[in-house]
Formats: structure tokens, sequence, C-alpha cells
């Protein structure tokens, strides 16, 4: 289990000016979304069942890129050493900073290091600081993990590139959960009014595959995880999506280790 007395900075450090605006808007109204709870706690699980025994997890240097408010930080930090929180949206990492300052629902936990940023680089001195010590750190992670992030990202094999940079030679790995693309139907994960920022409706086996392999991950697999019920618009662009019909989404696991 990660130690919880060790000292450790909550203060957000920014390389953005104001993130994106929309996840900085709806960072307040977060977590009292259950079909996000549903999902983390579903994602939370899938991880666990991939890594490592207790024994080896518990020394793990984690980096989590796309945090928002922490909801996956919180259940998998008593699990390893450490971890660090990235996002580009100030507002999520504001509510996150909150939950672990003195008097918040998570002080407890000394390990999370939250961190405003969008990260392109590998040594981006950003996540250069150990969230245990609070002192400059030159290692490499043994995990990167990202979830419900993909499909907002333009460039994915950008993005896997400055992962595999991050992992730790040999050992590091990958582990990112999203939402399936199984045809036109999978757009209606989001309602009409929340597309600004989504890429892709989705992601797809193959594609996952082609790029985790291309950027030089080996043991590439992508395979179906789970599947969320979450309630959709009746209609595209009614915003009824409180009472809407339920449908079923995918999710897809992908896994990958650094060379």
């Amino acid at each position: 289990m990660a130690s919880s007395t060790a000292n450790t900075t909550t203060d957000p450090i920014s390389t953005t000016g104001t993130g994106n605006a929309r996840f900085n808007a709806d960072a307040a109204n977060w977590d009292s979304n259950p079909s996000i709870q549903l999902a983390t706690s579903l994602a939370f699980e899938s991880y666990l069942s991939r890594l490592p025994p207790p024994s080896e997890l518990s020394s793990f240097n984690v980096l989590e890129i796309g945090c928002g408010t922490g909801l996956l930080s919180l259940l998998l930090a008593p699990h390893v050493r450490s971890l660090a929180a990235v996002d580009a949206a100030e507002g999520m990492i504001d509510v996150l900073t909150h939950k672990l300052s003195p008097g918040g629902t998570y002080e407890q936990v000394k390990n999370v290091r939250p961190v405003t940023a969008l990260l392109e680089e590998p040594e981006d001195p950003i996540i250069k600081i150990d969230p245990v010590t609070g002192e400059a750190w030159e290692g490499k992670f043994n995990l990167v993990i990202s979830h419900l992030v993909l499909h907002h990202v333009a460039d994915l094999t950008a993005l896997f590139k400055t992962i595999y940079g991050t992992l730790k030679p040999g050992t590091g790995r990958v582990v990112t959960t999203d939402f399936e693309n199984f045809g036109p139907e999978a757009r209606r994960f989001h309602p009409e009014a929340k597309m600004d920022g989504v890429e892709r409706h989705g992601i797809t086996k193959e594609e996952m595959e082609e790029i985790l392999k291309g950027v030089g991950f080996e043991e590439v697999k992508v395979e179906r995880g789970f599947v969320l019920q979450k309630r959709v618009e009746s209609e595209p662009g009614k915003g009824d999506m409180e009472r809407g019909p339920v449908m079923e989404f995918p999710f897809l696991v992908c896994e990958g280790r650094r060379v």
C-alpha cells in the first residue's frame, strides 16, 4: 500500500492558460454524473485485473493523462507508490486539489500530485517532481493510464509517442480505456451540445493496435474490457439525457509495454 504520511505538494502547476473551456465549465458538477462514476469504477476494475500483484504494484510510480477530477486517480492511489495526475483543464485540477487539501474529502491521500498541463514532451519538467517527496525526480514511470481521453485527442500517434517516452524502458506499461466506435450510433455517447472537443466517436481495435505497434510498443493487446450502460438523448440535440433511453457502449482496453 502507498504511504499516507509522506509529504507531497497538492498545488496544481500549470503549463497551459485556460485549458479546455468545456471541461473547466463542467468540472464543478463532474463527480455528480452517475455514468462518469460508473465508467470510472468499471475502468478501475479492468485496470486492476491487468496489473501486477499488490506486492509489485505497491512500488509503482504512475502517470495519469487526462485525470479530470481525480476519480480514477484516487481509486488507484492506495495501490501504488505515487501518482502524477495530469489534466489540461484547470477547473478539473482545481477540484482534485480541493479534494486533497486540508479539510478535503481525500486529505489523507499524500501520494497524488495534481498537475495542470497539456503534456507533449516526455521529459517535460512538469512531471519530473516526485509526488511523495516533492523533490526533483529524473526517473521514468512504471505505468501510464488514461481513461475516456483518447476520443478527445486529435493526434493519437503523437500522444502515444509521448507516453512511450515517459515509461521505464523494458518494463513500463501503458493501459488506456475508451469507448469503442461500433458504428454511427456511437456518436450518441455525447449529447449534441457536448460535441466541442470530441475528435472521434470512440476508438477501434484495428487503429489502436496499429498506433501502439507503430510507436514501438510490444505485447500490444486491444480488447473489450467492459460495457457501460448509459442514458442518451432520445433524439440528437433534444437535451433529454436524464430521461432518454439507455444504450450499451462497449469499452476497449489498450495495453502495451515499452521496449
